[in-house]
């Protein structure tokens, strides 16, 4: 593990709350691991990061291609030996729907991208986070018992009781598990759950990004 800079790998990083973590995480010295299916977010990350001396590397990926989930883990191990801290972001909203006309292949992609992927990728970075005593934080969005969210909710409600197995798991070892909520920003997902909704009563994400770290680290 090299010892000189700290390595962070954020899901979810071209865009909204990942983005946003990906460039305080570089102010504070992280070499940026940089995970997301829109090259061009994630090029504009890396102009930003770059700019200002500091190091990054983009991984166009889909977060549910498990063959290139592992490729990218062993890729981490074998360059730094480890990884001190993971923020997984990336999430899928489907379209608000009553549960009665659910379409299989929404439900399926959402299931696939909040919750099946969020197992993937704990089972793929623990040992890689173990091995530096690293942190990993999770994002919670509670919805259950909404109307037309069943989609959604059911797959984040997946995904946090997974995380929550994960943290009892290590609570007296490591890595250090967080499950965050974080405060309503003005993101492409909130905009699709709700659309003509007045922004400037929002976080920003760049503000709640601080606000996530500066509690967890």
């Amino acid at each position: 593990m090299e010892q000189d800079r700290k390595i962070a790998l954020v899901t979810g990083a071209s865009r909204g709350l990942g983005y946003a973590t990906a460039r305080q995480l570089a102010n504070k010295g992280y070499h940026i691991i940089a995970l997301a299916r829109t090259v061009g977010g994630l090029e504009e990350l890396a102009d930003v990061v770059e700019a200002k001396g500091q190091g990054i590397t983009l991984v166009p990926l889909d977060i549910t291609d498990e063959g290139g989930l592992q490729r990218l883990c062993l890729s981490i191990f074998e360059r730094w030996g480890g990884l001190d801290l993971l923020v997984h972001c990336a999430v899928h909203a489907p379209l608000l729907t009553p549960i009665a006309e659910l379409v299989d292949k929404d439900y399926d992609k959402t299931m696939g991208v909040n919750a099946r992927a969020t197992a993937r990728l704990i089972a793929l970075t623990e040992p890689l986070l173990r091995v530096a005593n690293g942190t990993a934080i999770f994002m919670d969005d509670p919805h259950e018992g909404e109307k037309f969210f069943a989609a959604y909710a059911a797959s984040k409600a997946a995904a946090k009781s997974m995380v929550q197995s994960y943290q009892a798991e290590t609570k007296n070892l490591k890595p250090r598990v967080i499950l965050h909520i974080p405060a309503p920003m003005p993101t492409a997902t909130r905009a699709r759950f709700h659309p003509g909704e007045d922004k400037s009563t929002l976080a920003s994400a760049a503000n709640e990004a601080k606000r996530m770290l500066n509690a967890h680290l």
